[in-house]
């Protein structure tokens, strides 16, 4: 009985792989999306002033690094997860893939959210007169507590590397 419940957990590792492929559904959705912003700012380019072209280009910049954190996640928890990707030695292979244990997928996870907060912020600054003041505070508020997140993340991480 034991063997067949221990047999049955490692196997429910599985149903994650529809997870992560879900993902990669959430990626293509996600460049349809940057092709439609680079299809709809193209023939109005002229008009845009530059604080307006800013804020698309830092949308689309926003999109880039939210995409990269789904390949990242999807690739490095299906090999953390599931299982290994086999790939063969003649197709191109990632460099990290292989490489990247849960914690440091945690760790880049972190540090891609504090980025693509950073850009949203910034997009927030650069619209400020749009804002209101309280609003912004708050936009602020919630940046810095990714940051610190992310910064007590790797501090504990690397407490807990040392002490082993």
């Amino acid at each position: 009985m034991e063997r067949f419940i221990e047999n049955a957990m490692y196997a429910s590792r599985w149903l994650l792989a529809p997870i992560y492929f879900g993902l990669s559904l959430a990626l293509l959705a996600l460049a349809l999306k940057f092709f439609q912003e680079i299809f709809h700012i193209l023939p109005v380019v002229f008009e845009k002033t530059e604080a307006e072209l800013i804020l698309v280009l830092l949308s689309l910049i926003d999109m880039a690094l939210v995409g990269g954190l789904l390949v990242m996640v999807m690739f490095s928890g299906y090999e953390n997860f599931v299982s290994q990707l086999d790939i063969s030695d003649g197709k191109e292979k990632l460099e990290w893939l292989g490489k990247m244990d849960s914690s440091s997928l945690k760790m880049k996870v972190a540090a891609s959210i504090v980025a693509i907060s950073s850009i949203h912020l910034l997009r927030m600054f650069m619209d400020a007169q749009q804002i209101s003041g309280e609003k912004l505070m708050w936009y602020v508020i919630i940046h810095m507590t990714f940051v610190v997140s992310a910064f007590a993340m790797g501090y504990l991480d690397k407490l807990t590397k040392h002490s082993h």
